[in-house]
């Protein structure tokens, strides 16, 4: 419940009136954060102005959680947090430091892997990985007879003057001719695959080809195809990087199995209930110790899948309350995987180098100046602003207030206090979000904006007729396929 982005990014939001103090004192408190307070009749004028925000409890509590991590991050400023501790930067950049460590830990590993230049000489000649080229003539699928007649004589022409050329020339009548736009400028060739990665007519006419040989016309269901098998020597050295890549996957593959059965990840009873139960709660998902799994040498928590979820992407999160038992507990038993892959990681002392360090730092302070963008502020401007604490934190505190004023008045679209980050803030500071107080600001932005409805002409807003927005917040993508999936190893993260 730390974000407002599915609910404003993208939108267009109305309100024109300035916004008064969203932190004021106040009785009826939705959210309180360093000494600071939302009043419950804040944030339902809030809530009621923006336009295609339903104004359900959750939706309200994501827009004083996002107050909430805004205001930490501004009195933290007024307050004189450099944000420049080491041990910060790398929490907060957590996905990227980590992928650099794994990736360090990875090519130790997958060293004795790199195939020696026998051994590619070994591997063109075995088979089992070969290199094609082609070049395509496309045919729609609805294509008329005379049509497919054409394409067939303009492939069977181009297929004549390779023939008479000996196939010397085919990476350039490739380039030139070639509808396949993936190939087309690398002279038609296909990288390097096992047997299975193309359409069975491609596959039927490819395999048959000696090194060197072209096919002649093949037909498949995009189109006709002229293919060739490049010889070793003219293709030696993408056929190299091809066949490590392919190596490479292979042991990748086999290193993630043997996680899992080394380890015996078990996946906890309920795990499905618990994950979508959790998801309504990110901030206390993020602290809670609910174990999800256990394997031998630890255990996995909600907390984990939370931090997983905002080094994948956050909005994964609005997926949970959809996804299936199976798919949740897939997701979990792959990133456990991942977080005992990680943990080998740190046990090997893997550490980045300096310059890599500088490129997270850069990074790091990249998200910092684009919140000082939008608080239209920077540290020159605050160490001006004040000579006390509480004039800055006043200052600060103005700049967030005017940028809430921007953000619902459309002007400026949303960027978040990034998540990690946030989650450090609120382990510092003293804040709380009041789910009484949600639930009244709740009830009376809809009773705010059904008055403000009432004044409005018919149809006023929506000139093309009576079509509304669909109840409920905006759709969200389901967990793919490549998260689910056991991702190679180099790929840790994604």
């Amino acid at each position: 419940m730390r974000r407002l982005a599915f609910v404003v990014m993208g939108l267009a939001l109305t309100g024109c009136s300035v916004l008064r103090d969203a932190f004021t004192a106040h009785p009826e408190e939705a959210a309180r954060a360093a000494g600071q307070t939302l009043s419950v009749e804040r944030l339902a004028e809030m809530a009621s102005r923006a336009k295609g925000l339903p104004l359900q409890p959750s939706n309200l509590n994501q827009l004083a959680s996002t107050y909430v991590d805004f205001t930490l991050f501004a009195v933290a400023m007024a307050d004189g947090q450099s944000f420049r501790d080491t041990a910060l930067v790398a929490r907060a950049m957590w996905p990227v430091v980590s992928q650099l460590k794994f990736s360090h830990f990875h090519d130790r590993m997958s060293a004795s892997q790199d195939p020696s230049d026998q051994q590619i000489d070994s591997l063109y000649a075995a088979g089992n990985l070969r290199a094609f080229q082609h070049v395509l003539i496309t045919v729609p699928q609805s294509a008329a007879p005379p049509v497919v007649q054409q394409k067939q004589a303009q492939a069977n022409a181009l297929w004549r003057s390779l023939v008479a050329s000996g196939g010397g020339n085919f990476a350039a009548v490739a380039q030139r001719s070639s509808e396949d736009p993936g190939s087309k400028n690398a002279g038609g060739y296909l990288g390097v695959t096992p047997r299975g990665r193309f359409l069975p007519q491609f596959e039927d006419a490819a395999w048959q080809l000696a090194p060197g040989s072209m096919s002649g016309v093949v037909r498949s269901p995009v189109g006709f195809h002229i293919i060739r098998r490049p010889p070793l020597a003219e293709v030696r050295d993408s056929f190299a990087d091809g066949a490590r890549l392919s190596i490479m996957l292979r042991f990748d593959s086999t290193y993630m199995a043997g996680l899992s059965s080394q380890r015996q990840i078990h996946i906890a009873g309920g795990v499905g209930d618990a994950v979508r139960s959790g998801m309504q709660d990110l901030d206390a998902a993020s602290r809670s110790n609910h174990r999800l799994a256990s394997y031998r040498g630890g255990d996995f928590k909600l907390k984990d899948l939370v931090r997983w979820l905002y080094a994948i992407n956050p909005r994964y999160a609005q997926a949970m309350p959809m996804a299936t038992d199976s798919q949740i507990g897939q997701l979990v038993e792959r990133l456990v995987e991942r977080d005992i892959a990680l943990q080998q990681a740190e046990s090997a002392k893997v550490q980045l180098t300096d310059s890599e360090w500088v490129e997270v730092r850069l990074e790091f302070d990249s998200s910092l100046a684009i919140l000082g963008s939008m608080l239209r502020f920077t540290p020159a401007m605050l160490h001006d602003s004040a000579t006390t604490k509480e004039g800055r934190e006043r200052f600060m505190m103005a700049r967030v207030n005017d940028y809430f004023e921007r953000l619902v008045s459309g002007q400026v679209q949303f960027y978040p206090v990034p998540p990690l980050l946030a989650q450090w803030l609120r382990e510092r500071g003293n804040w709380s979000i009041d789910a009484s107080g949600v639930q009244r600001a709740s009830e009376r932005a809809s009773a705010l904006r059904a008055s403000a409805d009432s004044l409005r002409p018919p149809n006023a807003g929506n000139p093309g007729g009576g079509v509304r927005p669909a109840p409920g917040p905006p759709p969200v993508p389901p967990i793919p396929d490549s998260v689910l999936r056991k991702a190679p190893a180099h790929r840790v993260l994604q």
